[in-house]
C-alpha cells in the first residue's frame, strides 16, 4: 500500500513540476528552433502569433490563414511559444485550432510588426484556444514585454506541413464547422488586427 501511494505521489509531482514548462512540440508536429523572427521583410508585414499562457501546456495549437477558403498553415505553437509569419499588405482571415476553430481578420501594413495572443480555454476533451489581436497602445507596457520575453521562438518545418497534409481533412472539418458561427457574430464580437496595431 505504501509503495502504491509513493508512486501516486510520484507521478503527482510530475505531473505539477510538468505543467510550469514551457509546452512540448512532439515530432510528428514539430515546429523546429529558429533564430527567431528578425522583423518584417521590406514591403511585408511581420505578424507574430505567441502563446505565453501555461494552461493546456500538453495540447499544441495550429494557426492557419485561410486563402480562397482553403487552410494554409503558418505554424504549430505549444505553451510559452511563438512563430512569426510574412504576410502581404492587406486583408487576412486567419484561423486557430484545437478542439474547435476561432477566426481572426486582419489588415495589415507594409514595414510593420503585429502581435496576436493565442489564447487556451477548456474545452469539452482539450484544450481551445481564441485568437486575440493585441491593440497598439499595449504593445510598449511591461506587462506585454513579459508576455514576448517568456515565448519562445518556433517556426514551420516540413514536418509541420506533413501533418496538416495528413490532417487537413480534420482541419477543414473544424474550419466548415466553426466559420458561420464566427461570420454570424456582430463585428463587435469578431477579433480584428488592424492596420493601426502595427509598430
Amino acid at each position: 500500500m505504501l509503495a502504491i501511494s509513493v508512486s501516486v505521489i510520484t507521478v503527482l509531482t510530475l505531473l505539477v513540476s510538468g505543467c510550469a514548462h514551457s509546452g512540448h512540440i512532439s515530432k510528428s508536429m514539430q515546429a523546429g528552433f529558429g533564430e527567431g523572427a528578425t522583423g518584417p521583410q521590406e514591403g511585408k508585414a511581420m505578424v507574430v502569433f505567441m502563446r505565453p499562457a501555461s494552461l493546456g501546456y500538453d495540447i499544441q495549437s495550429s494557426v492557419f490563414e485561410i486563402k480562397d477558403n482553403k487552410p494554409e498553415l503558418l505554424g504549430i505553437i505549444a505553451a510559452k511559444t511563438k512563430v512569426g509569419y510574412q504576410a502581404d499588405p492587406g486583408q487576412h482571415l486567419f484561423m486557430v485550432i484545437g478542439e474547435s476553430a476561432d477566426f481572426m481578420n486582419a489588415n495589415v501594413l507594409p514595414n510593420k510588426t503585429y502581435y496576436v495572443i493565442v489564447k487556451p480555454r477548456m474545452g469539452a476533451w482539450k484544450a481551445r484556444f481564441s485568437i486575440i489581436p493585441e491593440e497598439r497602445g499595449k504593445l510598449d507596457t511591461g506587462e506585454f514585454n513579459k508576455l514576448l520575453a517568456v515565448c519562445r521562438w518556433v517556426e514551420k518545418t516540413p514536418a509541420s506541413d506533413i501533418w496538416a497534409a495528413n490532417n487537413m481533412n480534420s482541419i477543414v472539418s473544424k474550419q466548415n464547422a466553426y466559420y458561420p458561427r464566427w461570420a454570424a457574430k456582430p463585428e463587435s464580437e469578431k477579433s480584428n488586427l488592424l492596420p493601426e496595431d502595427g509598430r
